[in-house]
């Protein structure tokens, strides 16, 4: 066993360590194969997917935000027939878990992608996208209702023996409630955060600067909220967290472990630094290094939070 050992274990998903790709950001991993050394990331999160193929939301789909940047891209992705002819062949000669990220607009698409995609070689595990809206209840995200998110999951654990992640929406009061009903739902893990919600404007033309008005924000901005809903939910449920939400560097990332996650996945860092990824699993190997801590596993919910206050220097 290496004396300064990265690995965890995430819901039945064992990792080399706890870097992982966040969905959409990394493509289909080929994209980034000649920056990254795929092999060495705790674990891959493909883009999106849904039954058929997708393409999204008409542009334009990004703009930059202060802190971050704001996409509507609206989940375009290349359908599930396509990815097991295009994609997976690739990513199934990495040794590294490869996660597939699902959505759909009804509980029974949810359902139908779980157990098409069971008995698929070299997937590690699902992970559930509940922030899309659900068309039944007219629109409303699944994530947002702990009644609709306990269905969905539900309804994939009945269909899956992979190890199943339920991604959380930031777009509640208060993400505990949610986090419950998936774990009771069968979830071995949940991630979060996905983004939130946000707009921007043109003030020259007086028109969004998205032609879906609003998007998604992710980025350093968002950093502080999934901070305290990881805490929150870490706190809340007894199965593993994953962090997702403006991680940076090494240091974003022990952040997230320090409250409570078992992983980050990284995500707008990818458009900034195609190599963040390697960085940040280096920087945490020499983090380990240099406090002399044998193991990942000691930092993972080593918040303090009694104690003498801190002492801030007056300038």
């Amino acid at each position: 066993m290496n004396s300064h050992n990265l690995a965890v274990e995430v819901g039945g998903i064992f990792m080399k360590n706890p870097v992982m790709t966040a969905s959409g950001t990394f493509g289909y991993g080929l994209e980034f194969a000649s920056l990254v050394d795929l092999n060495r990331l705790g674990g891959i999160i493909v883009k999106g997917l849904s039954l058929k193929p997708s393409g999204g939301n008409p542009p334009p789909r990004t703009v930059e935000a202060c802190g971050g940047m704001l996409n509507a891209i609206g989940l375009e992705n290349v359908g599930l027939e396509a990815f097991v002819r295009e994609k997976l062949p690739f990513l199934q000669t990495l040794d590294t878990p490869i996660v597939l990220n699902i959505y759909g607009h009804e509980t029974k698409a949810y359902a139908k992608l779980a157990e098409r995609i069971q008995d698929l070689e070299g997937i590690a595990g699902i992970e559930v996208n509940i922030s899309c809206p659900n068309v039944k209840a007219g629109g409303i995200a699944f994530g947002t209702n702990p009644k609709m998110a306990f269905e969905v999951i539900k309804a994939v654990r009945e269909k899956t023996r992979l190890p199943m992640i339920a991604k959380l929406s930031p777009n509640v009061t208060d993400i505990k409630p949610i986090a419950q009903s998936v774990e009771e739902a069968g979830a071995d893990a949940i991630s979060l955060i996905n983004t939130v919600t946000g707009m921007a404007v043109d003030v020259a033309t007086r028109r969004p600067k998205l032609a879906n008005i609003t998007g998604g924000l992710s980025g350093p901005a968002v950093k502080p909220i999934a901070l305290r809903m990881v805490w929150e939910a870490a706190q809340t449920v007894s199965i593993p967290v994953i962090g997702i939400g403006g991680i940076m560097d090494a240091m974003d990332a022990l952040e997230f472990l320090i409250v409570g996650a078992f992983a980050v996945q990284v995500g707008t860092a990818n458009f900034v630094n195609p190599r963040v990824s390697m960085e940040i699993v280096e920087g945490l190997g020499s983090y380990l290094v240099e406090n002399n801590i044998p193991d990942i596993s000691r930092i993972i919910g080593s918040l303090k939070t009694s104690g003498p206050k801190i002492a801030h220097r007056s300038e």
